[in-house]
C-alpha cells in the first residue's frame, strides 16, 4: 500500500475517495458499518509493520485498546465525511472533501509536512528529476502590457537553437494568443501549452525585441534537463564561467537545490576547475531551499576524507549515519560557503558538515534552522503522495540544527557563520541582488548593465586573498619541512611525508 520514493531535507486514498458516504447503504449493498470495519481493518494493516517498531508510551498501551481507540476515530471522521457530504449548503466533490482532510491532517503536523495531489505531483518530481518535456525557456510576465516575456533560454534547448532569446515577447502558443490567457493564470496557461512529449512540435509566434513583426515557429520539444549547478555569468558560447572577474584562480560555484543530479554536476565542475589550477572556492548556497537527503551527503563527502557528515533519528526508525570516504576528497584548495536567512535543509547538511571538520568557513548571516527530514510516500497507486517528516538529522559535532515554533534568537539553532564573517544584509540590499542576480543569469550577448557591491561575496574574497597569497602559499611548505626535520632522527633523512599530507588535509 506504501512505498517510500525519496527522503528530503524537503493509505490507500483512492479507495476511500471514490467510495462516498451519501446514505446507509454504499455501492456493492455494503452497509456503513460494514464499510467502516472494513476501512479501520485496512487503517490497522497498513499500520502493522510500524507497530514493530513502537514509542514507550504505545508498547504500554494493550493491543486491543489501541484498536478500539483507532475504530472510534475513524468512525468520527466517516461520522464527519458523511455529515458534510449530505448536508452541506452546496454539493461537495467526494475526492476534494477527502484530499481537504488529508491537507489538513498533515499541515497540522508541522511546516513540512504535506499532502501532494495528482496535479501538484507531476511538478514535484520534475523539481527533483531536474527534468521534463519542454522547449527550454525562462518566461515571466509583463505587469504593463501582460505580456509574456522570455527572461532567458536554457542553453542548447529547442527554444535556443530555434533562436529565441530574452526580451522576446511570446504572442501565441500551440495557436492560442496569449493575450487571451485567464487573468493571474497567464504563466500557468503557458507552461500548460510548452510542457509535454518530447518530440512534439509547438507553434509560437515569437516578437523579437529587436523587431516589429512577429515571426511564426516550429519549436519541437525535448527533454530539458535544468541545471542547479551555475557560475557568476554565461561565456559567449552558453556555458558557465566559474571565475570571477578580475580574480586569479578563484571559482565560484552555486547550488540552486539539491536535485537528483546536483551531486554528478558538482564533481564534474569540481574535476574540471581542478584541472584547471582553481587555487580557491567560494560554494555559494543563499537562496538554497534544500532537496534530497543523499544529494547532500555525496556534495560533503566530496570535500571530507573521513568522519561523520549527518546522521538521522526517527521514532520508528534506526539512526542512520552518513559517512564520509577518503577517495575521491577534493582537499588541495581553500572553501568558503555561503549562506543567509534562506539556506535551509540539505543546504545546512553541507554547510554544517564542512564547518564541524573545519573544512570551510561559513560567511553571511544565520541559516533557516530545518533539521527535519522528510519521506516522499507514494499513495493511491503511485497519483498522489504524502510528504511527512519521519526523521531529525543531526550535526557531526552535536549542535541542534531545528529553528522550533517557541525558539529565541540565543538559541542555539541553524548554521551561523563562521567567528568573524557575520555579514547581514538589509531586506532593500536583497531586494538589489536578487534584481541583479536576475539580471546577470540571463543569457545574451552584451553584458548586463546591473551592478552589485556584493558585501557577503566580497568578505569571502576577502578571507580567499588571504589563505592564497604567496605568503600564505609558501607557510604551509615551510611548516612541512620544519615537522619533517623535528620528527626525523639525527642523521637520517625522512622517510616520506604520506603523514604530513593527510594532517594538513584535515
Amino acid at each position: 500500500m506504501f512505498s517510500a520514493r525519496m527522503q528530503f531535507l524537503p493509505p490507500n486514498a483512492g479507495s476511500l475517495s471514490h467510495t462516498g458516504c451519501a446514505s446507509r447503504w454504499l455501492p456493492g449493498g455494503w452497509s456503513r458499518e460494514v464499510w467502516l470495519a472494513l476501512f479501520c481493518g485496512a487503517v490497522l494493516l497498513a499500520m502493522a509493520p510500524t507497530s514493530l517498531v513502537l514509542a514507550d508510551e504505545e508498547k504500554a498501551t494493550p493491543p486491543d485498546a489501541r484498536e478500539k481507540e483507532y475504530y472510534e476515530l475513524m468512525k468520527l471522521f466517516v461520522d464527519s465525511f458523511e455529515q458534510v457530504e449530505r448536508n452541506y449548503v452546496k454539493p461537495v466533490d467526494r475526492k476534494q472533501l477527502l484530499e481537504s482532510a488529508l491537507r489538513g491532517m498533515l499541515a497540522d503536523l508541522d511546516p513540512y509536512s504535506s499532502y501532494i495531489d495528482s496535479s501538484g505531483l507531476a511538478e514535484f518530481t520534475q523539481q527533483v528529476e531536474q527534468e521534463f518535456g519542454g522547449i527550454g525557456i525562462q518566461v515571466s510576465l509583463d505587469p504593463k502590457t501582460r505580456q509574456l516575456v522570455v527572461m532567458t533560454p536554457l542553453p542548447g534547448t529547442p527554444a535556443y537553437k530555434a533562436g529565441i532569446r530574452a526580451g522576446d515577447r511570446i504572442l501565441s502558443i500551440a495557436g492560442k494568443p496569449t493575450a487571451e490567457f485567464a487573468d493571474g493564470k497567464e504563466l500557468e496557461s503557458a507552461v500548460v501549452l510548452m510542457k509535454g512529449k518530447p518530440g512534439e512540435i509547438v507553434k509560437l509566434s515569437v516578437l523579437h525585441e529587436t523587431e516589429s513583426t512577429p515571426v511564426e515557429l516550429d519549436v519541437e520539444r525535448a527533454i530539458i534537463r535544468t541545471p542547479s549547478v551555475l557560475g557568476d555569468k554565461y561565456n559567449e558560447d552558453g556555458s558557465w564561467s566559474f571565475y570571477l572577474d578580475g580574480l586569479d584562480k578563484v571559482a565560484y560555484v552555486r547550488l540552486s537545490q539539491f536535485g537528483r543530479n546536483s551531486a554528478d554536476e558538482i564533481k564534474s565542475t569540481l574535476k574540471e576547475l581542478d584541472q584547471q589550477g582553481m587555487k580557491g572556492l567560494i560554494l555559494d548556497l543563499r537562496y538554497n531551499p534544500g532537496g534530497l537527503l543523499t544529494a547532500a551527503t555525496e556534495i560533503a563527502d566530496m570535500f571530507l576524507d573521513s568522519g561523520v557528515i549527518v546522521s538521522t533519528r526517527g521514532r520508528n526508525t534506526e539512526e542512520q549515519v552518513f559517512k564520509a570516504k577518503k577517495s575521491g576528497t577534493f582537499r588541495d584548495f581553500p572553501v568558503v560557503v555561503l549562506v543567509n536567512r534562506f539556506s535551509a535543509s540539505a543546504s545546512e547538511i553541507l554547510s554544517a558538515a564542512l564547518q564541524d571538520h573545519d573544512r570551510a568557513i561559513i560567511v553571511g548571516e544565520r541559516s533557516w534552522g530545518k533539521g527535519s527530514v522528510q519521506n516522499v510516500i507514494n499513495v493511491d497507486g503511485g497519483k498522489s503522495a504524502l510528504k511527512l517528516t519521519t526523521a531529525s538529522y543531526h550535526r557531526p559535532s552535536g549542535k541542534n540544527i531545528h529553528r522550533f515554533p517557541n525558539s529565541k534568537e540565543t538559541d542555539e539553532w541553524g548554521v551561523k557563520p563562521t567567528e568573524g564573517y557575520e555579514v547581514k544584509m538589509t531586506p532593500e540590499q536583497m531586494q538589489k541582488y536578487l534584481e541583479y542576480r536576475r539580471q546577470r543569469d540571463v543569457l545574451r550577448k552584451e553584458a548586463g548593465a546591473s551592478t552589485f557591491d556584493d558585501p557577503q561575496l566580497a568578505k569571502a574574497v576577502e578571507y580567499l586573498k588571504s589563505k592564497i597569497s604567496p605568503a600564505a602559499e609558501a607557510k604551509p611548505e615551510e611548516d612541512k619541512d620544519k615537522a619533517k626535520a623535528e620528527t626525523s632522527p639525527a642523521g637520517t633523512a625522512p622517510q616520506g611525508d604520506s603523514a604530513s599530507k593527510e594532517n594538513s588535509a584535515r
